[in-house]
């Protein structure tokens, strides 16, 4: 396996490239927009700057890793060679059942089609696909370069052999693999959404403010960040729609998104991505600011 594919430059995909690149793997990163890959890019370089910085790495590791990036605004042509596929575009299972059937049209017969969904089913995408035995879930975590954890999701008709060369490829970049089946939310988001949720409840309940839930979880839990501040760098619409999968799903109310949850979303205040969530974002420091809306 030596030419991998991502589809999506933003957040997750362009991470997801770092890792492949610098770990010496033919990266095509496709996406729709060519302003969209130079960002990527830009992403990519900067982190690999502060890498530099930290003499994590060297100027010739820089430039290796980004000589292995080429990019693509169509999906045939990024796909053409690939050995495996992984698609990181918006957590919209609509879009993400189009996109799997134009890669399953589009890619090598034998290529492993892989999706970094942090919610939704391996088995529903592979169903649009004609090789539901080489469609697995690879669920990165954020921030790609730094987190070591990946969780590989076995759909239903996953096979042993992609499962085994999936896991072989993630422990390649630097990563611990971990297997999980395929259930609503996986592991990782089956239990942290409810947390984050039932901490947005927790405040639109009067019981505590944004800054006091949060101190709670980092002092008294050990947590690096309290789950308002995780929300607002996960994005709102991102855990709103996890949330709405586990609800869906498991058809259980405990998973009933906070309304809350559902007012900001429609108001687009989506945390870091907007500018403005449980805290505010735009002013230019590392400072702790709790939005206007949540302040005494």
């Amino acid at each position: 396996m030596k030419n991998i594919t991502v589809i999506g430059a933003g957040t997750m995909g362009n991470g997801i490239a770092h890792v492949f690149a610098q770990s010496g793997y033919h990266v095509s990163l496709v996406d729709i927009s060519q302003d969209a890959l130079d960002r990527g890019l830009a992403t990519i370089t900067k982190n690999l700057d502060r890498m530099i910085k930290k003499e994590k790495i060297t100027e010739a590791d820089k430039n290796s890793t980004l000589g292995n990036i080429n990019t693509f605004t169509d999906l045939s042509a990024g796909v053409k060679n690939a050995d495996l596929v992984v698609e990181a575009a918006t957590e919209n299972i609509d879009l993400k059942l189009k996109i799997f059937a134009d890669m399953d049209a589009k890619a090598p017969a034998d290529a492993i089609l892989a999706t970094n969904t942090s919610s939704i089913s391996i088995t529903k995408i592979a169903s649009v696909t004609e090789r539901p035995e080489k469609v697995i879930g690879m669920h990165f975590m954020n921030p790609v370069p730094v987190m070591k954890l990946v969780e590989i999701i076995r759909g239903y008709s996953t096979s042993d052999e992609v499962t085994k060369q999936i896991m072989e490829t993630s422990k390649n970049l630097g990563k611990v693999p971990v297997e999980v089946n395929d259930y609503p939310g996986f592991v990782a988001n089956r239990i942290l959404m409810p947390m984050i949720n039932e901490a947005i409840i927790t405040l639109h309940e009067g019981v505590a403010g944004v800054e006091e839930i949060d101190t709670v979880m980092k002092l008294g839990m050990a947590h690096p960040m309290g789950p308002l501040q995780l929300a607002d760098f996960i994005g709102l619409d991102v855990c709103l729609a996890i949330m709405e999968v586990l609800y869906e799903g498991f058809g259980n109310p405990k998973y009933a998104p906070c309304p809350l949850l559902v007012n900001m979303v429609t108001a687009k205040k989506l945390g870091v991505k907007s500018g403005e969530g449980f805290y505010s974002w735009g002013h230019g420091t590392k400072d702790l600011i709790v939005a206007d809306a949540f302040k005494k």
